[in-house]
C-alpha cells in the first residue's frame, strides 16, 4: 500500500502510522543507512511513528552521490522533510546523525518553522568544543581502512572482502568528510528539551564532550551512560529505546 513516506526517497517505508502521536525522525551515523532503525517501530510505542532517514548514497539511494557537505545535506534534508512535519515531531541522531538533527533543528527555527518537541543527540561530542581529532576521510586506503577497524562501526565481512569494500568507501568516505568538515557557528540555543546519550566503552566520546549539549537549549536536559562503545545504540537498543519512550511521554508529543 503506498504510504505517505513512500512518496519519497529520504524516508524508509516502514513504520508507517497514520494516528501516531508524534513522528521520531532517526538520522545514521556515517556509513549507516536507514535500515539502523529497521526494528525500531516495533519496540517504541505505538502512538510513536519512526521515520527513518536514508540520505543519498545508502540503502535503496546507493546510486545517489552522497553529500560530502553536512550543511549541504541538511538544507536538503529540509527541503525533503518538511511536508512530513505537519503533527508533533522529534528528532534522534547517532553520532554524524546527531549534528544533522541539530543543524537541522537550527535551520527549521531560522526559517520561522516549527521544531521538534525533543532532540536526542547520541554518541555525538557537543558541535561547539574544540576539534582534537585529525581529519582521516582523505587518508591513503590502508589507513582510512584501518581507521574504520578501530571505530568498529563498519562490519569485518565488508572490511575483508575487497568488492564491498569498494562499493562502500565513497560513501565512508563522503559521510566522514561531511561530518570533519562540519563547524559549529554560534547562534541562540535551540528551546526544546535535549537528552545525550553515550556508551560508557566509547574512547572518543565520553561524558565529559556530551555535557557542554546543555549549553546548547533553555530545553530541559538529561544526560545517559550506556554499557557499550561508540555503537551502543545497537548494543543497548533496548536501554536507548526506554529513554526515548519516556522523554516523549513526558513531552506529551507537543511541539
Amino acid at each position: 500500500m503506498q504510504t505517505k513516506e513512500s512518496a519519497t526517497p529520504w524516508l524508509a517505508p516502514f513504520g508507517a502510522s497514520p494516528r501516531s502521536r508524534v513522528r521520531l525522525f532517526c538520522f545514521p551515523y556515517a556509513g549507516g543507512a536507514a535500515h539502523v532503525f529497521r526494528q525500531w517501530p516495533q519496540r517504541l510505542p505505538a502512538d510513536v511513528e519512526v521515520c527513518a532517514v536514508q540520505p543519498p548514497g545508502r540503502g535503496s539511494r546507493m546510486r545517489e552521490r552522497p553529500f560530502t557537505s553536512l550543511t549541504e545535506l541538511v538544507a536538503a534534508a529540509a527541503r525533503a522533510l518538511r511536508p512530513f512535519m505537519d503533527r508533533p515531531f522529534a528528532f534522534y541522531g547517532h553520532s554524524m546523525g546527531a549534528a544533522v538533527g541539530y543543524e537541522l533543528a537550527r535551520r527549521l527555527r531560522e526559517e520561522g518553522q516549527a521544531g521538534p518537541s525533543h532532540l536526542f543527540v547520541s554518541g555525538s561530542r557537543a558541535p561547539q568544543l574544540p576539534d582534537t581529532h585529525g581529519a582521516t576521510y582523505d587518508l591513503p586506503e590502508p589507513e582510512f581502512v584501518e581507521e574504520l577497524r578501530r571505530l568498529k562501526g563498519t562490519p569485518a565481512e565488508v572490511l575483508d572482502n575487497a568488492e564491498l569494500l569498494q562499493i562502500m568507501l565513497p560513501l565512508l568516505r563522503a559521510d566522514f568528510a561531511a561530518i570533519q568538515t562540519y563547524r559549529y557557528a554560534e547562534g541562540p540555543p535551540l528551546v526544546c528539551p535535549l537528552t545525550a546519550v553515550g556508551g560508557l566503552e566509547d574512547e572518543d566520546v565520553k561524558r565529559e564532550h556530551l555535557a557542554p549539549w546543555r549549553e546548547l537549549t533553555t530545553g530541559e536536559f538529561s544526560l545517559h551512560m550506556l554499557p557499550g562503545d561508540h555503537f551502543f545504540l545497537h548494543t543497548a537498543r533496548d536501554m536507548l529505546l526506554e529513554i526515548i519512550t519516556r522523554q516523549l511521554s513526558l513531552a506529551g508529543g507537543d511541539a
